[in-house]
């Protein structure tokens, strides 16, 4: 304060007060740092130019360096008094008095930035340099990095191991990217996850690992998605799964208390999938969500009308109560909207039959639910307290233990909320409302799927999550010999407001049981097995118990930033240089089509 000083930055919108005082703004946009100049005509010593002259003569977002007195704002264009204390500084309360200026680059007159720009990601650099939103994103992602580090590093005492990147093709689940080589035959693949690289690691007596994963799978892309992203990936050794739930707790509520300033539960609530499935419709259910768990009501149907609502014998029929906030003519008018949505008739092509949609309406006969018969109704009013307007959906399903992601009433229930708070008939969620859990004891195995690589067996079983993830208890062992559909795995999942934050499990660490895994259950062939005799080999040296888990970085720092800009934030706001949903960087243009230097290069030929 009150010295001379040299800043380098982006000269901003220029304000003339008289021909003899301009007000120009210096700026830095990865630091949403601002500072006010004044400029005056003042005699450059370097090149006896006029300065205001020369501050005139220079674009908007041109970067400059300015030479002159940093010293504080008059009290009149303050908001407080400055503090003593330096760290509690802001550059709000200083300006800097120009001696010099000194342009480094031109800015194009071609390219207008205003207020309202909006540029393409063609121009991913200006797109950062113009929006504070995704910049402020990355300077978060910065901070969130640094953090992340202190936390596990000096807090929980664990140790960042870096892995590589060209590894090998192996059955582990996903598509993976391959690298060909100039040795003919012989190619790289990018890593689906570090996770053999990691077990490995619990194999050579590291005891607490991470690191910050870049991972690739060459996937089918969506909105939330990215064929190359990062996870936060973290092993331990002699640990079981509430050695890493703890861990991470501690990490995520660290997270949350300096990043937002929230506290979140000391521990984290757990729900078994099968128990989110029956009663949210979702293995990632969003707890926010104002409508209570669905409730199996088949029993209470009369069964003229359970045949109308699905061709399925013996179903199971299960109720969702929307309490709705609107008038009963209201409610009507916007379920027939919805319902009629080109996005929600996926909901009335189900096998299982289309929703069967009521009304509650006090003003009419058995409140509107005259095919529910009387005692039906009765029990409903007396589990539900059920008011005029509240939406009572029926769906059936077949009568059979859960599999996959979500059902249809499942994904009914967001589709609705979202349209609902959209007009206010529910409470719409709010940016520092976070409501985390824990979903465990997936099925080890689900049915192999045409469209997934899976491991590539012929059991018409794949590993739910991917072929190292443990059976919880030693029931569960023993149904590996009988009955492998209804193993239970040792699996964990973290949602926050219904995304899957991370996954992980309890690895096997014994050699023999991996093997009998994938030659038994999954009955991949012995070329396969030999892909991962690397980790066979690893269990096999004496490999501790072991345990872990990968928290998705990207979706991490777009849910803390959305909470502290209370703006909507995609994962391609938190990637400096992201795809786009053709897994496309749109700036450098790649992919890039491959020469026939290239090609012959690495022994390939294209295929017709």
């Amino acid at each position: 304060m009150g010295r001379e000083v040299v800043l380098h930055g982006y000269l901003g919108p220029r304000s003339d007060l008289s021909k003899k005082l301009s007000f120009v703004t210096l700026f830095d946009t990865a630091f949403e740092k601002r500072l006010q100049v004044i400029a005056i005509p003042r005699q450059s010593e370097e090149t006896d130019e006029d300065v205001h002259k020369k501050v005139k003569s220079i674009k908007a977002n041109t970067p400059v360096a300015l030479r002159g007195l940093f010293k504080p704002k008059p009290e009149a264009q303050r908001n407080r008094e400055i503090p003593l204390n330096k760290s509690s500084w802001t550059l709000d309360d200083f300006e800097l008095e120009l001696f010099d200026i000194q342009s480094l680059n031109e800015f194009p007159s071609d390219i207008v930035v205003t207020p309202d720009s909006e540029f393409s990601p063609e121009q991913r650099h200006l797109q950062i340099r113009t929006n504070k939103h995704i910049a402020g994103a990355l300077g978060l992602r910065h901070d969130m990095t640094h953090l992340c580090r202190k936390i596990l590093h000096s807090k929980l005492g664990f140790m960042e191991v870096e892995t590589p990147l060209l590894f090998k093709s192996t059955s582990e689940g996903a598509r993976e990217f391959i690298v060909p080589t100039r040795r003919k035959g012989l190619a790289y693949a990018l890593p689906q996850s570090p996770q053999q690289f990691k077990q490995i690691l619990m194999a050579s007596g590291i005891r607490k690992y991470f690191q910050f994963a870049r991972c690739f799978r060459d996937e089918d892309l969506r909105a939330d998605r990215q064929p190359e992203f990062t996870q936060l990936d973290i092993e331990k050794s002699f640990a079981e799964a509430d050695d890493v739930i703890g861990a991470i707790e501690e990490l995520i509520r660290t997270l949350w208390k300096y990043l937002l300033d929230l506290q979140l539960p000391h521990a984290f609530p757990r729900m078994t999938y099968a128990q989110a499935i029956s009663s949210y419709g979702s293995d990632k259910p969003d707890l926010r969500i104002p409508i209570s768990p669905f409730s199996r009501v088949d029993h209470l149907l009369p069964a003229d009308l359970v045949s109308k609502i699905t061709p399925r014998i013996n179903p199971i029929v299960e109720a969702m109560i929307v309490p709705a906030e609107a008038p009963v003519e209201a409610i009507r008018r916007f379920i027939g909207g919805f319902l009629d949505s080109p996005d929600n008739t996926r909901f009335l092509d189900n096998p299982s039959g289309g929703p069967g949609v009521f009304i509650y309406d006090s003003g009419k006969p058995l409140q509107g639910l005259s095919a529910f018969g009387f005692e039906a109704v009765e029990e409903l009013e007396r589990m539900f307290d059920l008011r005029d307007g509240y939406i009572i959906i029926l769906q059936a399903r077949e009568n059979a233990p859960p599999s996959g992601g979500s059902t249809p009433l499942g994904d009914m229930r967001n589709a609705l909320h979202k349209a609902l708070a959209s007009l206010l008939y529910l409470e719409p969620p709010g940016w520092k409302d976070f409501k985390p859990l824990w979903i465990t004891d997936f099925p080890l195995f689900s049915p192999s799927n045409s469209s997934e690589p899976g491991q590539g067996g012929n059991a018409g079983l794949a590993s739910t999550h991917h072929p190292f993830t443990s059976p919880k208890t030693a029931g569960d062992v023993d149904l590996l010999l009988t009955d492998p559909s209804q193993v239970i795995g040792d699996h964990y999942d973290l949602v926050i407001n219904g995304e899957e934050i991370g996954g992980g499990s309890r690895r096997i660490h014994h050699a023999e049981m991996q093997e009998f895994i994938m030659r038994d259950i999954l009955k991949m062939d012995d070329d396969r097995i030999a892909e991962f005799s690397h980790l066979l080999e690893a269990l096999r040296s004496g490999c501790p118990p072991h345990a872990g888990i990968a928290l998705g970085f990207d979706r991490l720092v777009a849910m803390i930033h959305a909470s502290r800009t209370e703006k909507k934030t995609t994962l391609r706001d938190v990637i400096a240089f992201p795809k786009s949903g053709k897994g496309d960087d749109l700036m450098v243009k790649s992919p890039g089509t491959m020469t026939e230097d290239v090609l012959e290069t690495y022994h390939l030929k294209l295929r017709e």
